[in-house]
């Protein structure tokens, strides 16, 4: 992606609120945070603000046009091939005295590995697709879904409810009228920049007069005035693998905001918040269980039954199973392509908070025999 008027202009860290050198799943969680409450849904007003946040992420959220962004930033004023300057030594601090660059394109193309054009035209430049008003790509949305804990464990096609910029159905993202076309710019002659020539110097600008993009729009479309989209409600379908966790994100692409300018549309996120499980819990790729059984149970051994997510299986609790101990039943976890995990069955002992006169003295008798002062004893020592 080529250099954009906005690169040198804008402070995109500034913009989210993150230091320079911020991780990039903190200026994700930035973004977030912004994009929720200057969305326009939530805070009527904010569409301006929403498409900074939005372009700002749009550079910084992607690892390669963030170092790209960083060099331009490095090469301040010197390095901005939009800024007017003179012949001799420009504002930049450029000397035309040992430096002959026919296109400043060509210093920063050798920067991010890109040469120039020159046949008049920038390799970024315009309807190319990297032109300050060229085609741009649309933001990333985010969305979140409710699921229920059987629907994240089996997985699920369903719709969500998403409201963005989308091509105007009036005039099909053209910005031009009913009836009307936009029109080749007679300034550039539609190649969306013009040059320069100072002397030693030759620069590329983006047209002014259709702001990059090689096209004029003469009569503008009444809903959109010009600019090719609209907001409006949608239905987005989204497919939801097997096993989704609570917090995960999905991916559904170019299902974003609309492009600008012919450009493509934006990613759509979809975060899953998973419902808790009346009997069930999780543990990545495993079921969590337990299972109450008596003393009797515990101490002599028993074949119990337990529920899974598609059947009772019985299970074996070994005799002198204490409280707490975990049994393993394979296969019966969430299931998976890559292998499904396993039902982990805790076992706890159950003890009666009001017992029935025969259950009293049938403890009664068993505790006679058990002796709990010996058992302590035999684990302490005098006390």
């Amino acid at each position: 992606m080529a250099p954009q008027r906005e690169w040198f202009e804008k402070d995109y860290y500034k913009v989210l609120g993150v230091a320079e050198n911020a991780a990039q799943k903190d200026i994700a969680k930035a973004y977030r945070k912004l994009a929720k409450q200057y969305h326009p849904d939530a805070n009527p007003g904010s569409e301006e603000r929403f498409k900074e946040i939005s372009a700002a992420y749009d550079v910084l959220g992607d690892e390669a046009r963030r170092k790209e962004y960083d060099e331009v930033r490095r090469l301040g004023a010197a390095g901005n091939p939009f800024a007017n300057m003179g012949g001799g030594a420009g504002r930049g601090g450029f000397t035309t005295g040992n430096f002959r660059v026919d296109d400043l394109g060509d210093l920063l193309g050798n920067i991010f590995g890109r040469g120039a054009n020159r046949g008049g035209r920038t390799a970024g430049a315009g309807r190319a697709g990297t032109g300050v008003g060229g085609p741009q790509r649309g933001a990333d949305l985010e969305t979140g879904l409710h699921l229920s804990f059987l629907d994240a464990v089996n997985g699920l096609t369903t719709t969500v409810n998403v409201t963005s910029e989308v091509p105007c159905h009036t005039c099909a993202g053209s910005g031009a009228a009913p009836g009307t076309a936009p029109t080749v710019c007679s300034v550039c002659a539609g190649r969306g920049v013009i040059q320069d020539n100072q002397g030693l110097f030759s620069f590329s600008q983006p047209c002014q007069a259709c702001n990059g993009t090689g096209f004029r729009v003469e009569h503008p479309c009444p809903t959109c005035q010009g600019s090719g989209v609209e907001y409006a409600a949608r239905q987005v379908k989204v497919r939801i693998p097997a096993g989704v966790e609570d917090g995960q994100r999905i991916r559904v692409k170019g299902r974003g905001a609309a492009g600008r300018n012919g450009g493509p549309a934006g990613n759509l996120y979809v975060v899953v918040q998973v419902d808790f499980h009346p009997i069930f819990g999780r543990r990545g790729k495993d079921l969590t269980l337990t299972a109450p059984v008596t003393f009797p149970e515990a101490a002599l051994g028993a074949t119990i039954t337990v529920p899974t997510l598609d059947r009772p299986v019985t299970l074996k609790v070994p005799a002198g199973s204490k409280s707490g101990r975990t049994l393993r039943v394979r296969g019966r976890g969430v299931p998976a392509s890559s292998g499904g995990g396993d039902l982990l069955v805790t076992v706890e002992v159950a003890v009666p908070a009001k017992a029935s006169p025969a259950e009293r003295e049938a403890i009664e008798q068993l505790g006679d025999l058990m002796k709990g002062d010996s058992l302590r004893h035999h684990l302490w020592g005098e006390v």
